[in-house]
Parts: C-alpha cells; sequence; structure tokens
C-alpha cells in the first residue's frame, strides 16, 4: 500500500511532504517516545504519535519511514512542516484517537 491510498481510505489530512505520498507501507509502529521509536520501528512503517516536535522529521527521516500521523487533530510547527517537505516524509492528521488510528492502519495492511 501507499502512503496516498492510506490517506485516502482514512480520509487524512496532509499537513507537509506531498512528495512522499508515494513511499510503500510496510507496517506500523505506535509511539510518543522518539527514543524508542528509534531503536524499534522499521523501514516504510507509518508512525502513528502525539509527538509534533521537529526532532519526530530527524527520526522519521534517519528510519526511513513511510509517514507520520498525528492523531486527535495535532498540527505542527510551520518549522517542523517545513522540514518535512525538505525530507520528502509526509505529516498526516487525523482528528481519530491512537487506537482507533492503529486498528484501521492493522486492517488496512492485512489485507
Amino acid at each position: 500500500m501507499k502512503v496516498q491510498e492510506l490517506v485516502e481510505k482514512l480520509n487524512l489530512t496532509v499537513l507537509s511532504g506531498k512528495e512522499g505520498l508515494n513511499r510503500d507501507i510496510e507496517g506500523c509502529y505506535v509511539s510518543d517516545l522518539l527514543s524508542d521509536v528509534m531503536g524499534n520501528a522499521d523501514m516504510g512503517n507509518v508512525w502513528v504519535t502525539l509527538q509534533t516536535h521537529k526532532n519526530v522529521v530527524a527520526i522519521a527521516s534517519l528510519k526511513e519511514l513511510a509517514c507520520v500521523i498525528l492523531v486527535k487533530g495535532q498540527s505542527a510547527s510551520g518549522e517542523t512542516l517545513a522540514q518535512s517537505n525538505e525530507e520528502g516524509i509526509p505529516f498526516l492528521s487525523t482528528d481519530m484517537e491512537t487506537f482507533e488510528t492503529a486498528g484501521k492502519i492493522y486492517e488496512l495492511i492485512k489485507k
């Protein structure tokens, strides 16, 4: 599945990183601890989080994640979104809670 398909199926808002919407999704990782994501997320994962600061982009880039989904209607600063655009990593937003978001992603990926 591509990030663009996920955006369409879950009605996600694209905040930045539109150039990366063709990235392949290989799985999903849910965590708000940056060190946890850095140590355990896999390349191609969707990262579901509440974290919105610039370090999220650095970790997503380092781990070659497919995209970042901010839950509960969160957005990020202009600086963070600008960095996301530079790295080509989509930052997406949803009003859903983390649990619901992860469950829907699981169902889509496992099909």
